[in-house]
């Protein structure tokens, strides 16, 4: 039988103890972050992140983090380093070495060659008298008093603490370059925010919109809507305007059997909402969410030219 009760008793002390070892930073964060922070702002080179193990996992997404946030940032493995990949590593460029201990072997062994190569290091370690802190323009202490790991070996609390210390670097970055969401969008065009601030009306229009007469019945007004599956029919003759399958189901609701005898012209919208070619689709968008309604038509000097949805 599970023991709900326990069981969450375990997680509880785990959040409670990563929760402590995070607030704990803001006591022992020092100069040396705002060093750090200076000496990235001031390179012409990028954020290479490096880190074995745990670390290393915390460190690619520390690197993904800060690429996405205006930052130039790449994640490299210190035994791949070792053996080759150090070529990729610029004078301009700054090393960000993560290791709890401040003593892992494969990121130690790069010391001499960031010296050589006149790298700014800055590292992130639990221990300021180690090998790697000492060997750093700028320490910056992710100390933890205790791992959420009952056996205090498995990498936990500092853990969560480093990868707190990545955001807090890339969003002290973030505000001190005004990064704005237009810059954000640009570097997440897949996603949703992308196509809202990137993305114009024609970039994401159907430019093969169904067309009805005003005169078309309700069964040709269905045939056109299904064929174009779009949910909608233009509506054209002496005026214009947009039948939607909203409304062919309002109109079954208020004639009834007789919806049959009725026209196009008398349950369509007269002068459609629109918007012209070059439109953002944010705009696009805070239309359609301003009138409540899922597409928009639109128009290049005043000809219909496609139809937009959200």
């Amino acid at each position: 039988m599970i023991n709900y009760t326990s069981y969450l008793e375990i997680a509880r002390k785990v959040f409670e103890i990563e929760s402590k070892a995070i607030s704990g930073l803001s006591k022992i964060v020092d100069e040396n972050f705002p060093e750090a922070v200076r000496s990235i702002l001031e390179s012409k080179g990028r954020v290479i992140v490096c880190g074995m193990g745990k670390s290393g996992i915390i460190g690619s997404k520390i690197a993904a983090t800060l690429a996405s946030t205006g930052t130039p940032s790449f994640f490299m493995h210190p035994g791949e380093a070792y053996h080759g990949d150090l070529g990729m590593v610029t004078a301009e460029d700054i090393f960000l070495a993560l290791s709890n201990s401040g003593e892992t072997d494969e990121v130690i062994k790069l010391i001499p060659f960031l010296k050589d190569n006149k790298n700014t290091l800055i590292s992130l370690t639990g221990n300021k008298h180690s090998t790697l802190a000492n060997s750093s323009d700028f320490h910056i202490s992710v100390k933890v008093e205790t791992e959420a790991c009952p056996l205090q070996l498995a990498p936990t609390s500092s853990t969560t603490a480093t990868l707190a210390m990545g955001d807090a670097l890339a969003v002290t970055l973030m505000k001190v370059r005004n990064f704005q969401p237009e810059n954000f969008a640009k570097f997440h065009p897949g996603g949703s925010l992308g196509r809202r601030l990137l993305n114009r009306v024609e970039n994401e229009m159907t430019a093969k919109i169904p067309v009805t007469g005003c005169k078309s019945s309700i069964l040709e007004l269905i045939t056109s809507i299904s064929r174009g599956r779009l949910g909608l029919s233009l509506v054209e003759g002496e005026r214009v305007g947009l039948v939607t399958d909203g409304d062919i189901r309002r109109a079954v609701e208020n004639y009834g059997e007789s919806v049959f005898s009725i026209k196009a012209e008398e349950i369509m919208t007269l002068n459609p909402v629109t918007v012209e070619i070059g439109t953002r689709m944010e705009d696009a968008l805070s239309l359609m969410d301003s009138l409540s309604i899922s597409s928009l038509l639109v128009k290049d000097n005043d000809k219909i030219v496609g139809v937009v949805k959200k």
